[in-house]
């Protein structure tokens, strides 16, 4: 049964917003190979608007897609009081894919091992995890699908060096320790703007984390108002910091286990220091020159150039 991706009486703008976030991501799971040929991938479910666009995304991708790959739908009932079990079941049978509804009391054990007022998240996520590697391993799942965004990925560096003094965020393509799965996040070129003013289009059955969600001052809350005050002051600047994930310069850094500076004698010249580049900046390139020297002191001053005329027939 083909999939119906979209209500009827959506506009012109939403197939746009659509379309972008469906090319930017198979442009992800493209350029970081996320799904190959015979690849079953268990998508997490959470009911949150991420999850419900990454679906419905590898949804449409998959019907044109030059490859066969199995997708089957994950969520995770974690006995939360007064979760809405029956909602995304009845959603997931509606759209006719494969699906797992998988039961596990985590809520209990967070509320008795963690004290009231804590944040719950870390152990919370460590028990999700192991349950979701354990479903994949019985499904033979070869790769597992999150739903985490561009943004999720910026807010993650930021909380890492701010909390944990280490410049690391959300890989889109990760091995599990023991290498057993692929970890993926296709939504990674999406801006979580855009995943929002799609999912309201698309109407998706929404359920809120009554666990975490509520609770105040969280960190990456802060991180994410930082974030978003950044954005209205100058637009682009997330986008800008994320393709920097993707743009490292180790020499430039001060990390010695991922660069050798204790053995450095001559920068590479893929290395080099534009402001120290004397082939750029030659003696004939240089605006400065030397006008007078002595034991105590060097003065610069600007060179003179010839002005360039051009004349036109």
């Amino acid at each position: 049964m083909k999939t119906k991706h979209y209500p009827d009486d959506v506009s012109q703008n939403f197939l746009k917003l659509r379309n972008q976030l469906i090319s930017a991501t198979g442009k992800a799971i493209g350029d970081y190979n996320m799904i190959e040929e015979g690849d079953t991938v268990l998508v997490c479910m959470s009911g949150g608007k991420d999850s419900h666009a990454m679906l419905m995304i590898l949804l449409a991708l998959q019907e044109r897609a030059p490859i066969n790959f199995k997708l089957i739908a994950m969520n995770l009932d974690q006995k939360q009081p007064g979760f809405p079990a029956d909602i995304l079941p009845a959603y997931l049978e509606k759209l006719g894919v494969e699906y797992r509804i998988v039961e596990a009391d985590t809520y209990s054990i967070v509320k008795e091992k963690i004290p009231e007022g804590k944040t719950t998240c870390s152990l919370c996520s460590r028990l999700r995890r192991g349950i979701i590697y354990t479903t994949a391993q019985q499904l033979g799942a070869t790769k597992i699908a999150l739903g985490h965004h561009r943004d999720d990925i910026v807010q993650t560096l930021f909380l890492n060096m701010f909390y944990g003094a280490k410049m690391k965020a959300m890989p889109p393509k990760l091995a599990t320790n023991r290498g057993e799965f692929m970890v993926i996040r296709p939504l990674a070129y999406c801006a979580e703007k855009d995943i929002a003013t799609y999912a309201r289009g698309m109407q998706f059955p929404i359920i809120p984390c009554d666990l975490c969600g509520s609770q105040e001052n969280l960190q990456r809350q802060k991180i994410k108002d930082m974030l978003n005050q950044w954005e209205r002051e100058q637009p682009g600047r997330v986008n800008n910091i994320f393709r920097a994930i993707g743009n490292v310069e180790p020499s430039h850094l001060a990390d010695f286990d991922l660069y050798d500076f204790k053995q450095l004698s001559q920068a590479k010249e893929e290395d080099e220091d534009q402001m120290f580049d004397h082939q750029t900046f030659g003696n004939q390139d240089m605006p400065l020159t030397i006008a007078t020297q002595d034991e105590k002191r060097i003065a610069f001053s600007r060179k003179s150039f010839p002005l360039a005329v051009t004349t036109e027939e």
